[in-house]
């Protein structure tokens, strides 16, 4: 395959070496608004000529942004192959994460859930933004929400709703940047006024974090506790590839619109290994609480070789940095100093043995179990967090070549040609 394509034809009203939007799209084989969603993300830059209202781009920088497609579409090294993905999103390093380069840490302690979502989805500041949802939308995800079983899980509710949601808008298949930010607006406050309240006479307004902690228990909030959940969503807005982001830019990459993606998502975050981790921390702290010490619980644990919940993560040799700021905040907190003395018994005891620092699942614990809210709450937390991560991710992967999330399989099974089966 040649790796130079023939030069279109230059209007006159634009410097050689450069191209039109048109142009450049047709070299790359995409819409004109997959030329500016790559503008957006850093693939390729941007000219105004003087005089001029249109874009123009370099020739040169495109043709490599060509080569490159073709040679990932070919299924050359470093392509979908290794699963490895470029993104300007989050990066993870030396016990600390970076949202679009931002310590992500100082982000969530000084700017709300909001805030961090759009910063993710745009790089661009948005002091005191607020997402609402129209009431038409969240009364037809409350009903479809409503008619499930009460044993259903709270993913099950938040995809449900998700769907709902999707069904009752004709626009969920415009996959440009300001649809699916749009959509991701309307679809996160959806979420969290589609799930049923655990208490009487709330009204569904004000920040998302005041409106979440309506459905996470009955207890009137304080401003302390409404801070840590708030902080807590920022925290764990978006965290690198985890699996079920990998899952929503599978989905992206198939041009799976916004709904579909979110609900991959949620579909993944249901494994105790991901979304629900913080349960099992949950239900360890009341253990540690009932016994007064976590000597036996943790015992228990290992006896019955289960790794102890809470404690340890992949990515961080030291202590999971979304944990630290939480449980800062949990010390301003007076009734979660029980929960907090308890995890702390939980890692010097799990110290003696090996040392693992704790988790951002044992801070949530430690936020569900002193607020009287059910082991699911932290799952519940993750999920609308984590949303907003999903969709700036989403829109990433619609800036990139359609279907590249390919790898191969390395087929291990009987060769061919083998009997038919009697």
């Amino acid at each position: 395959m040649r790796d130079q394509e023939p030069a279109p034809h230059r209007p006159a009203d634009r410097p050689a070496g450069r191209l039109t939007t048109r142009e450049t799209a047709e070299l790359l084989g995409v819409k004109p608004e997959t030329v500016y969603a790559y503008v957006s993300r850093g693939l390729l830059s941007s000219r105004r000529e003087p005089g001029g209202r249109a874009s123009t781009f370099e020739s040169k920088e495109v043709e490599a942004l060509a080569r490159r497609n073709r040679r990932e579409a070919a299924g050359s090294p470093g392509a979908g192959g290794d699963l490895s993905v470029r993104t300007r999103i989050t990066l993870i390093e030396r016990d600390r994460y970076y949202f679009r380069g931002v310590d992500a840490t100082q982000l969530a302690a000084r700017h709300s859930y909001e805030e961090v979502a759009e910063w993710l989805w745009t790089g661009r500041p948005a002091p005191g933004t607020t997402f609402t949802a129209p009431t038409a939308t969240v009364d037809i995800a409350r009903r479809a929400v409503g008619a499930l079983s009460e044993h259903a899980s709270p993913v099950d509710r938040l995809r449900v709703a998700a769907i709902a949601a999707a069904a009752e808008d004709p626009l969920r298949f415009d996959l440009s940047e300001a649809s699916v930010l749009n959509t991701a607006r309307v679809l996160i406050p959806t979420l969290v006024d589609a799930l049923p309240p655990a208490r009487h006479g709330h009204r569904d307004e004000g920040p998302l974090a005041r409106r979440l902690w309506a459905r996470l228990t009955g207890r009137p909030a304080d401003e302390a506790s409404l801070r840590v959940l708030d902080t807590a969503l920022a925290l764990l807005a978006d965290h690198d590839l985890a699996a079920s982001t990998l899952a929503v830019r599978v989905a992206a990459s198939a041009r799976a619109h916004a709904y579909a993606a979110v609900s991959a998502g949620l579909g993944v975050l249901e494994g105790p290994l991901h979304g629900a981790a913080s349960g099992l921390a949950h239900r360890l702290l009341l253990d540690v609480l009932d016994q007064g010490t976590a000597v036996p619980v943790i015992a228990d644990e290992l006896r019955a070789g289960r790794r102890v919940p809470g404690l340890g993560h992949r990515l961080y040799t030291g202590e999971d940095p979304r944990a630290r700021v939480l449980f800062d905040l949990l010390e301003q907190v007076p009734h979660a100093e029980p929960a907090l003395l308890a995890a702390r018994d939980v890692v010097a005891t799990t110290a003696r043995h090996t040392p693992l620092h704790a988790n951002v699942d044992l801070a949530l614990a430690v936020f569900t179990a002193s607020h009287g809210m059910p082991a699911t709450a932290g799952e519940t937390i993750f999920a609308v967090a984590r949303t907003a991560g999903w969709i700036a991710h989403a829109l990433e992967e619609y800036g990139e070549r359609p279907l590249r999330m390919r790898p191969s399989g390395h087929y291990v099974g009987p060769r061919p040609p083998q009997p038919l089966p009697e």
